[in-house]
């Protein structure tokens, strides 16, 4: 049994094993200690606002969709993605509709805006109380960032970051974070599947081993596990998390894809893979998604990819209504359109183990 306490240094909800009398804090290294009746988390928080619902039943999943409106950093397609992976989940892959918690700004609930708070507590409700045989979905769709990692723990030096509505005033969710609270709590025979549609996201899950393939689909697994030691991995579960592109590249928000209106790529290619069949094993998908991003090209040279008859129905009838045929690209990060030219999206497949891509059955 887990319970949340505040890290007494940075505030970070932190999950306590019963009976613990202390819990030192990974992205800070406080150590908190608590008394015998410890006081309630912030789920319990009143001044916080309401906990969420209870976590419950075999499969949930947190939904991101950030569309930064009346922002120099507007996205047009994060939240059609949202409604579509919420579609996807509960059409195809049997998730209950009061299992999913989904973060937009068109949400009337206050505790639901896409905020760096709301971000968190969704992150830590989705892992609350899971179990083997869950199966877990954690879905963003916005702006994804860099920053310099003082950790040691990155080989490239960085630390890739999430975005939230008020980044600019409260700060970005760096990958320590989203590690320790949806990977490393992850119990054996629990599943957690991520879907990381932002620039910067091939390791923002800081898993710890990146499936670098090739144009012709052979893979070699890469050791992404720090220098210093720190276990990045699960508690004895499976953490499998495919990403929009590369930790040096950005990611498309485009409607050069569907046709119809905006979508992220990676969001649009991996719904498109399922839908077109060619879901069998995580190996096929991401030969799927690569393909159909290499085919539409890079940067205003993006030709459409193919319509998904579902998908497109659903932007139809729920969507925001796009720019029509137009080949509109915005970034999903803070990048030119040269850098974009240069660095074409390439989707990522990390885990915290490695396994046959080609073998593995995929399954939600």
């Amino acid at each position: 049994m887990m319970m949340l306490v505040n890290c007494s240094g940075c505030r970070t909800p932190l999950q306590l094993p019963q009976g613990a009398p202390c819990i030192r804090c990974a992205i800070c290294g406080a150590v908190t200690h608590v008394a015998a009746a410890p006081a309630p988390g912030p789920l319990a928080d009143p001044a916080r606002g309401p906990p969420p619902p209870p976590a419950h039943g075999r499969k949930r999943a947190v939904i991101i969709g950030i569309s930064y409106r009346f922002s120099r950093h507007e996205l047009k397609g994060c939240i059609n993605d949202a409604k579509c992976m919420r579609h996807l989940l509960t059409t195809r892959f049997s998730f209950p509709d009061d299992s999913i918690i989904m973060l937009t700004e068109e949400q009337t609930d206050p505790f639901k805006i896409p905020t760096k708070h709301n971000i968190r507590m969704a992150m830590y409700w989705l892992l609350q109380g899971s179990q083997p045989g869950d199966s877990l979905v954690f879905h963003y769709s916005g702006h994804g960032a860099q920053q310099r990692s003082y950790s040691g723990d990155e080989a490239d030096g960085m630390d890739e970051t999430l975005c939230p509505l008020d980044f600019e005033t409260q700060g970005m969710i760096v990958d320590d974070e989203i590690n320790a609270a949806l990977v490393r709590p992850l119990p054996h025979g629990a599943k957690l599947h991520a879907l990381i549609d932002a620039c910067h996201s091939g390791t923002a899950l800081d898993l710890p081993f990146l499936c670098r393939m090739s144009r012709t689909g052979q893979y070699i697994w890469e050791d992404h596990r720090p220098r210093s030691g720190v276990w990045k991995g699960t508690s004895g579960g499976e953490a499998i998390s495919f990403s929009g592109c590369d930790d040096h590249q950005t990611s498309a928000d485009t409607s050069a894809l569907s046709k119809i209106t905006s979508t992220g790529a990676m969001t649009f290619c991996f719904i498109q893979a399922i839908e077109h069949g060619q879901a069998a094993t995580y190996g096929s998908i991401l030969n799927s998604m690569r393909m159909t991003i290499r085919n539409t090209g890079g940067g205003d040279s993006m030709a459409g990819g193919g319509a998904v008859t579902s998908l497109i129905s659903m932007l139809l009838t729920g969507g925001s209504a796009g720019t029509g045929g137009l080949k509109q690209v915005t970034f999903r990060g803070f990048a030119n359109a040269s850098q974009y030219i240069l660095c074409r999206s390439e989707p990522q497949l990390t885990a915290g183990d490695m396994f046959d891509v080609y073998a593995k059955p995929f399954s939600l």
